[in-house]
């Protein structure tokens, strides 16, 4: 059984070790982070000679920022008297999870961090754990509010749906804002966006800010306030069943929904222009959303984005990066949206990893601790042993709008009389009333006595109060994490 907390007291060696999939460009760390990993955390960093240059980041600009170049090594070839070597480091960062060499290549006790897909890993999960090493998958963090600047999914679904609308426009033969000119006017193009999680609602906002017409269709009805403060159409379905599923996902839906789903989309089909497609269920194939009908359904020249191409695909006709033509209509499967945005990915990787490191405790406090939930959630594999996945607390439900009685004021049932006293309208009349007029003598204090430029300050940080409440009042927790995608590196 494993101890609640694995820790070491001695300044640990950090190892960035350079990917080898194919079309991969991003690197674990990137320099931007190496500072505060040196300096702040107490790490020492060493990285694979060449490890950030698909990103744009040189070896020098590493070695600026703090970090020890070192050489790479063949499988087979280390010995106890080369320390240095990235991936013999006490722990090692990674984007894509190891190669079965790769796998070799750690040594007994260190610490890998990176993506792994445990439920699509189990081999390789198993050869790390007879060889000693620990594992904490990026993808296994838990999607909760207080581990949102380490959610590395969200991080990349953000530009893996801004770049969907980049590939979307490179291929589409038309403008996607609208166009007035001597010789004549063009409509904006119309997109149409399948799943409004973090992905989807970047596409949304990245689609209008081309200025095309935007309309997106979510199983969660919560998240149509999303998609309509990002100035997108939300649409329906007169259907009394919801998708919310957990940890922000959406869940599997019922056969009457789906067919009811798909009528909606040969609809749309005849009137759009693009149609990008971001739906995932965890630990399952992708559900089929963009059938051959539909798809035949599209005006020539049309396009379609399949941003689940590498799980199996959300549309029919979609094939693994590579842009099929069907009849006229481009249907773009590349599963490297991410890498084709090298320098910003790796960044924001980084720096979610980073905030995860520091949740380890840094490099001369780190500790594994079991008792915290973002920790044992990512952890899968703790000194070659095997972790089951921890039990995921229920998720508040989302609701789509603020119901009436979050603001009543009624009193519980079997509250006591001196609750009910003070819930009564007279008395919250009265206070309400005192309230008012201390801020307003308080205003003619500050008016008559302080100095302009504080008057301005203070303006400025009460309009600022207002507005953040106005923003995240009406938000459920469990769209927190794609609310704040964008920030959260």
């Amino acid at each position: 059984m494993y101890s609640p907390a694995h820790s070491r007291r001695c300044v640990i060696r950090l190892g960035v070790v350079r990917e080898s999939q194919e079309r991969e460009r991003r690197v674990g760390i990137a320099p931007p982070s190496v500072k505060r990993l040196t300096e702040k955390l107490g790490f020492e960093v060493v990285v694979e000679r060449g490890a950030g240059e698909a990103a744009g980041y040189s070896d020098a600009a590493y070695e600026e920022a703090g970090a020890t170049i070192v050489d790479s090594a063949s499988v087979g070839t280390f010995v106890e008297a080369e320390p240095a070597e990235a991936w013999r480091a006490d722990v090692v960062v990674k984007v894509n999870p190891p190669t079965d060499e790769e796998a070799k290549r750690f040594r007994e006790g260190s610490t890998l961090v990176s993506l792994i897909f445990p439920s699509m890993n189990e081999a390789l999960l198993e050869g790390l754990a007879e060889r000693g090493v620990t594992v904490l998958a990026l993808d296994m963090v838990p999607r909760i509010t207080r581990a949102q600047s380490m959610d590395v999914l969200s991080s990349m679904a953000n530009i893996a749906g801004y770049r969907s609308v980049l590939e979307a426009a490179e291929v589409y033969q038309g403008f996607f804002t609208s166009q007035t000119t001597a010789a004549g006017s063009l409509p904006p193009a119309r997109v149409l966006v399948i799943g409004a999680g973090v992905a989807g609602l970047a596409a949304v906002a990245a689609a209008r800010g081309l200025g095309a017409e935007v309309r997106a269709f979510d199983t969660r009805p919560a998240t149509r306030e999303q998609v309509e403060s990002l100035g997108g159409t939300f649409l329906e379905l007169e259907f009394e069943e919801s998708g919310e599923g957990g940890g922000g996902y959406a869940k599997v839906m019922s056969k009457e929904f789906i067919e009811a789903e798909m009528a909606l989309f040969r609809a749309q089909a005849k009137e759009v222009d693009v149609i990008i497609t971001t739906a995932l269920i965890p630990g399952k194939k992708a559900p089929l959303l963009v059938p051959k009908d539909v798809v035949e359904a599209l005006k020539p020249g049309s396009v379609v984005v399949d941003l689940a191409a590498a799980q199996g695909g959300n549309c029919e006709l979609s094939e693994p990066d590579v842009i099929v033509d069907h009849g006229g209509v481009k249907i773009i499967g590349y599963t490297d949206l991410t890498s084709r945005m090298a320098t910003a990915a790796s960044r924001f990787f980084s720096a979610n990893v980073t905030h995860l490191l520091k949740e380890c405790g840094g490099g001369e406090g780190w500790n594994l601790d079991m008792e915290n939930e973002v920790l044992r959630g990512a952890t899968v594999v703790i000194d070659g042993e095997r972790l089951p996945p921890p039990e995921r607390k229920p998720m508040p439900e989302a609701k789509p709008a603020v119901s009436e009685e979050r603001h009543s004021m009624k009193p519980p049932p079997g509250a006591k009389p001196a609750q009910q006293e003070i819930m009564n309208p007279a008395r919250r009349a009265w206070g309400t009333t005192l309230g008012g007029l201390v801020v307003v003598l308080a205003l003619f204090v500050f008016g008559r006595f302080a100095p302009s430029a504080f008057l301005q300050h203070l303006t400025v940080f009460v309009l600022a109060c207002f507005v953040g409440w106005q923003v995240i009042w009406s938000v459920t927790p469990a769209l927190h994490t794609p609310l704040m995608s964008v920030t959260n590196a």
